[in-house]
């Protein structure tokens, strides 16, 4: 396979543990048996990559090595098959997601469990990531894109939007139920608010800085709360006022990278409500200061981890929104500005999503 006349632009993390990335041209990699190539249109921008190229995710194994090319909300053009692959099409959409393969074959895997795949390869970290015009990928795990969707819309469904519906369908919550979204201006957060009252017909309180509200207002939440106007107990107290007549919401979906969501967060449930972790808080891991046993055992609160998603709830992520009923806002950079909307995210200036145009 040869792309004739054709440069491979990527952007390059040149020194992890900072925000420095830098433009290069690298190799157009060569399809292995089971892969194809896919030239990339769109990527969208991941808190995640910002947590991997800064390294200051201390769950991450290994640290990030000079040279990594992240990403993995990317979106393109199937052009090449490698031996033995007969689809998807030449011509075809397809996206790559943050796990980018799985074995199949793993405990995990039988058990659908692809997040947890003992063999996963990582999109954008040790694996080559989605900043870059040309992937080998997966044949058989790149993520179909429906008819109906313009590229850089879907790209962020690849892993902002997936993550937020796979952990709504964990959370066990019915139409008609209070549901409290954290972080509800951002990247995953404004989705997940579309999802939980377009998709799944639940009522939504969204807290958020101030600057969010219209956003999160048009996004379908039924109440928004400036957590700035509050202290811990006032906010506590007014979510509580809002959702099943004073007892408190059916389900909390943090979604944003702070310890103090977390803590706050089970005080807004009602007996027998269930809190979602989805945010990952940057910095050494901190237990959810509110979460004492006697007071999880006598309330008989839930509190679940769901991170990203499988397969199947990509698909059913990536309809919705063909359909219309959710819809990504975001804003269109060139891949060469990277580096200065990796500043904007650590300084909470990005509102919904930034994708990345790679042509």
């Amino acid at each position: 396979m040869q792309i004739q006349g054709k440069a491979n632009k990527a952007v390059v993390y040149t020194e992890p543990g900072s925000s420095k990335t830098n433009i290069e041209n690298v190799a157009i990699p060569e399809p292995a048996s089971g892969q194809i190539l896919v030239n990339i249109t769109h990527s969208g921008v991941c808190h995640s990559d910002l947590g991997i190229c800064l390294q200051s995710w201390s769950i991450l194994p290994f640290p990030t090595q000079p040279g990594q090319i992240g990403g993995h909300e990317g979106i393109g053009v199937v052009v090449a098959h490698g031996p033995g692959v007969t689809g998807p099409a030449i011509g075809s959409r397809v996206g790559i997601k943050w796990l980018a393969d799985v074995c199949n074959t793993c405990p995990s895997c039988l058990e659908n469990d692809d997040n947890t795949c003992s063999n996963q390869k990582i999109s954008g970290y040790y694996t080559p990531g989605t900043f870059q015009q040309y992937v080998a990928t997966s044949a058989s795990y790149a993520t179909p894109i429906p008819d109906g969707i313009e590229s850089a819309a879907a790209a962020p469904i690849l892993c902002a939007g997936l993550t937020v519906y796979s952990g709504l369908l964990k959370s066990g919550a019915s139409p008609g139920d209070w549901i409290v979204v954290t972080g509800a201006g951002g990247g995953l957060g404004h989705l997940a608010v579309q999802y939980a009252s377009r998709v799944m017909g639940l009522r939504v309180i969204s807290i958020d800085h101030g600057s969010k509200e219209e956003l999160c207002k048009d996004c379908g939440a039924e109440e928004f709360l400036d957590f700035t106007k509050f202290n811990d107990d006032e906010l506590q107290a007014k979510v509580k006022q809002i959702a099943n007549k004073g007892r408190g919401a059916n389900v909390v979906l943090v979604v944003s990278a702070a310890n103090k969501s977390y803590e706050q967060a089970l005080g807004f449930l009602k007996p027998q409500g269930t809190l979602v972790c989805i945010g990952m808080p940057e910095g050494a891991p901190v237990p959810i200061q509110s979460a004492h046993p006697a007071r999880i055992t006598n309330q008989q609160f839930k509190i679940i981890g769901s991170a990203i998603g499988n397969r199947r709830e990509a698909i059913e992520a990536l309809d919705f929104a063909a359909r219309g009923l959710v819809k990504c806002h975001y804003k269109l950079e060139n891949m060469e500005n990277l580096s200065r909307v990796f500043d904007d995210m650590a300084a909470g200036k990005v509102q919904g999503r930034v994708v990345l145009e790679l042509f």
